[in-house]
């Protein structure tokens, strides 16, 4: 276990702000968490995986713990579902990267998220047609507030869009993930609903209006059976095109959820229908943020030393590396001025501001 107050959070968030907090803390165990004394912590507590989904907006006055849990355990009975135990601390994409080294299928549309996996079971990440509680069976934790160990089955998370029973407001920071149990399969199972997945794969496909594919019936996988290497390996190429990278510069992913609105306002918003746009069993109507902020003439656009990603305006990078968070919010509240001014719709975060 490793204690240091005043400690400098630079390294510990990917958007690479420069920020501190009381006191950090990382263990190694569950039973090194659990023997912690907390009262004498200082407060709040701030639980964070690899810092890639967060923008530390001041100092942290609190306790920031971070998890170094990492073990990956398969529970093979020999059939088509491979269940897996995985501590909370395994970055998120070296599980994948594993998994798909075994040929399993599951993770592999996930490849190249950062993050750790305890986080990634907090934020229900999802990318390509699949999202996190497709694979999670169930969660453990340590309830802060009564000190205990507890279990979450996926029901039991309430599993939303980027959002999950962990993040809302009444069990917000109350409990740590400690391990995750997912389920793998060696079922042949491909997701290749995304145009820009089967594009990538050289697979053919009718292209829906919202970047995703009605794949022909007739035609599966013309090129031959795939391997969830090659999948992981097609997915790869995609996020490497179009995001930064994390380690040359900062940034914390897709910062602004994408908005969903009702048939009557996407018919405002592209009245002949051309907007890019994924049409929902509710019959509501998702929208690409990323759209959004490019039709405002905002892709590229910088305040102070914060910038909207060139390639991909989703994405807000500290492109001077030297940005502050000032500087991050101003643009971030610039961006949601222009979309509200032209679209009249309200753009909102997908990162935790801390």
């Amino acid at each position: 276990m490793r204690i240091q107050l005043n400690y400098d959070l630079s390294a510990q968030n990917t958007f690479r702000m420069k920020v501190s907090c009381a006191c950090y803390v990382e263990y190694e165990t569950v039973k090194e968490l659990e023997g912690l004394n907390f009262d004498r912590l200082p407060k709040p507590l701030l639980h964070i995986g690899e810092g890639s989904n967060l923008l530390f907006t001041q100092d942290f006055p609190g306790t920031v713990l971070h998890s170094n849990i990492e073990f990956i355990k398969y529970v093979d009975m020999g059939f088509e579902d491979v269940p897996v135990m995985v501590g909370a601390g395994v970055v998120w994409d070296h599980f994948v990267a594993e998994t798909c080294r075994h040929g399993l299928w599951g993770a592999e549309n996930l490849s190249l998220i950062p993050g750790e996996v305890g986080a990634a079971a907090v934020q229900n990440i999802g990318a390509y047609g699949v999202e996190m509680k497709d694979l999670v069976s169930g969660v453990v934790c340590f309830d802060l507030q009564e000190r205990r160990k507890v279990k979450f089955s996926r029901e039991e998370c309430r599993y939303g869009y980027r959002d999950s029973i962990f993040k809302q407001p009444e069990n917000k920071g109350r409990y740590v993930v400690t391990s995750v149990l997912l389920r793998m399969s060696r079922k042949y199972s491909p997701r290749l609903d995304y145009k820009g997945v089967r594009e990538a794969l050289g697979i053919p496909g009718q292209a829906g209006k919202d970047g995703s594919t009605v794949p022909n019936p007739v035609m599966a996988d013309p090129i031959g059976p795939l391997t969830p290497q090659q999948v992981r390996e097609a997915i790869i190429r995609i996020r490497r095109a179009k995001l930064p990278d994390p380690e040359e510069i900062g940034s914390a992913g897709s910062f602004f959820k994408n908005p969903v609105v009702s048939r009557e306002d996407f018919a405002r918003i592209s009245p002949d229908g051309s907007a890019p746009h994924y049409d929902l069993p509710d019959g509501t109507v998702k929208v690409p943020a990323a759209w959004m902020i490019d039709q405002c003439g905002l892709k590229g656009a910088t305040e102070g030393g914060a910038a909207v990603y060139d390639k991909q305006p989703l994405v807000l990078v500290n492109a001077s590396g030297t940005a502050t968070p000032q500087e991050v919010l101003a643009l971030e509240q610039r961006i949601i001025n222009g979309v509200q001014a032209r679209f009249g719709v309200t753009l909102h975060p997908e990162v935790d501001h801390i």
